[in-house]
């Protein structure tokens, strides 16, 4: 009896909406049916419950503000099967299969919002003396018979303002999409760039790696001939007598250029102080009192005018220029005092070389034969090596050794680089290498007492502006996406709902009595590069909220401004 009172009631309150919603839309579907499940409203008579077809209804019952059908199909406008509503958003499709009776059959409730974009509600929010018109601009959510409230329409100035702002929005988006392209050509390039440095370096290396081996080849040649010549320089105390001579008349001659540079210097110094004297006593004579009757001082000056009057030579260019040429050090004179000095030959062997008698093409063949015939006694221990720790290495294998060692630097150079571009070849640098443009590229926020510093690809800072020295907040390691569930800020400065590109960063300063500092930089599209917010989520765990336009378009879901709030802007009690 109860059942079928609240049947008739509900009955005659609904067949008016039911009719003013018919004639607002041809009667094509009942209020809060959207287009894509029209096609189960059609039957003017009855209604089969969409994921329980077994049950069929009386039309009277549709709307009726009465639950009927497991999925609340038969309630499309009114909150009558809000139970069954799921405590996620719903989406713009059925949720699951006509199969499964667990869950709602309908989104939610649909408003037309005809001059602004329809959209969908949740069952609760229907009826409940509250106007969404975030969410339902026309007001449709609320019957004023039922909720008591009257909601009017206001879908065209919501839509007005809402296309207003997505002109901008499409216009900062068209902008940052540039950007973006821009970027995108310019890591292209600086890709190419690694690349081609990498071929480069690997035909430097190549022909480094031979000339090192031909260097090493040709020490160890030089080594060898150097073993089968007799060296007795002046260290060992054995030298011959050219080689002693030689080191007495260069330290005599060394001796004698010194002394000559310091009488020379001597004699600069008397010419100045003579002619300080001279000028002193030319002012002295020419500005005395002849009528004072001082003997001193008349026989003084008689004296300066005597001196005066002798001839006396001047300084002799000439004679410098030797001087000159006398100081000269002995290379700009062309002395090679090692050419006497580490003499490689006894005098005993200048005077038996007899191989100076012989043709010049015998000499050489002769020579090369008993040198090869010394080097190979010495090497099986026959003779003993003159060569040992304590004899001077010649001036020819330190050379050659010296030619091997800088090639060897080079060489290892060469590969040091090589290895750094080809790791960096093979870094991910995002889409289309898009982060390779931005890297080391660094954008600061003021918060606070702190400076925030990201640049990307290589390190987050903390900065502070008392004084107290910057703080590490971590080193790039790589990157990642997540699924953000956020909503955006009236400023749209936020990373919104999607999936988002983030830089990880960790390895930063340890702090004090917890981890090391790590940073989670969470991007979003924006027409230029900052930073929106920095937060500690943990203890040292920061979280970096990033605009920029090397995220935006083509899979790359922009910033807060191109996320719509749908069905979740506002808390469900």
């Amino acid at each position: 009896m109860g059942r079928t009172l609240l049947s008739t009631l509900s009955f005659l309150l609904y067949c008016l909406s039911i009719t003013a919603n018919a004639a607002s839309d041809g009667g094509s579907r009942p209020a809060g049916v959207g287009p894509e499940f029209a096609k189960y409203y059609k039957d003017p008579s009855t209604f089969t419950c969409i994921s329980a077809p077994s049950i069929v209804l009386d039309i009277s019952r549709l709307n009726d503000d009465y639950c009927d059908c497991p999925d609340g199909s038969d309630e499309p406008g009114t909150s009558a099967c809000s139970h069954l509503s799921p405590l996620s958003p719903p989406q713009p499709f059925p949720y699951g299969s006509p199969s499964d009776n667990s869950t709602p059959a309908l989104p939610g409730f649909y408003c037309k919002n005809k001059g602004h974009q329809p959209s969908y509600i949740p069952f609760t929010y229907v009826n409940d003396g509250i106007c969404d018109y975030e969410l339902c601009c026309d007001g449709s959510d609320e019957q004023s018979s039922i909720s008591g409230t009257k909601c009017e329409d206001r879908c065209a100035k919501i839509g007005k303002e809402w296309r207003k702002a997505e002109e901008a929005r499409q216009k900062s988006l068209g902008v940052a999409n540039k950007k973006r392209r821009e970027l995108v050509a310019e890591a292209g390039r600086l890709k190419r760039e690694v690349e081609d440095r990498i071929q480069t370096l690997r035909t430097q290396i190549q022909g480094a790696e031979m000339k090192v081996a031909a260097l090493e080849k040709n020490v160890a040649e030089i080594e060898r001939e150097e073993k089968g010549k007799i060296v007795r320089g002046p260290a060992g105390g054995q030298g011959g007598k050219l080689a002693v001579l030689t080191q007495l008349a260069k330290d005599r001659i060394t001796e004698l250029v010194q002394n000559l540079g310091r009488v020379r210097g001597e004699r600069d110094e008397a010419r100045k102080t003579v002619q300080e004297l001279e000028e002193i006593l030319r002012k002295f004579k020419e500005e005395y009192n002849p009528n004072f009757n001082d003997e001193g001082v008349k026989r003084a000056v008689k004296a300066w005018e005597d001196y005066a009057a002798q001839e006396k030579p001047g300084p002799d260019a000439a004679h410098d220029r030797d001087l000159d040429e006398m100081l000269k050090s002995d290379a700009e004179n062309g002395i090679n005092w090692e050419e006497y000095e580490n003499h490689e030959e006894s005098d005993v062997e200048v005077l038996y070389k007899f191989e100076a008698y012989l043709p010049p093409p015998l000499r050489t063949w002769l020579d090369s034969k008993l040198r090869s015939l010394r080097i190979l006694l010495i090497e099986n221990g026959i003779l003993a090596d003159p060569h040992t720790s304590d004899t001077p290495e010649s001036k020819r294998v330190t050379d050659a050794r010296q030619q091997l060692t800088t090639a060897q630097s080079e060489l290892e150079t060469d590969r040091s680089e090589l290895t750094r571009h080809e790791e960096d070849a093979v870094k991910d640098y995002g889409p289309s290498d898009v982060f390779r443009a931005l890297q080391n590229t660094c954008i600061n926020q003021d918060s606070g007492e702190y400076t925030y510093e990201l640049c990307f690809m290589t390190s987050t800072t903390q900065k502070s502006k008392t004084g107290h020295g910057n703080t590490g907040m971590g080193n790039f390691v790589r990157l990642e996406t997540i699924e953000t569930d956020e909503d955006v800020p009236a400023d749209g400065k936020g990373v919104g709902r999607g999936k988002r590109w983030v830089m990880k960063f960790e390895n930063g300063q340890h702090c004090w009595n917890g981890p090391s500092r790590s940073t989670m930089v969470v991007l979003a599209c924006a027409e230029r590069d900052e930073i929106w917010k920095v937060a500690e989520e943990e203890k040292c765990v920061y979280r970096m909220e990033v605009g920029s336009p090397s995220v935006c378009g083509g899979s790359w879901r922009g910033g807060g401004r191109g996320d719509r709030c749908i069905m979740s802007c506002r808390t469900v009690s």
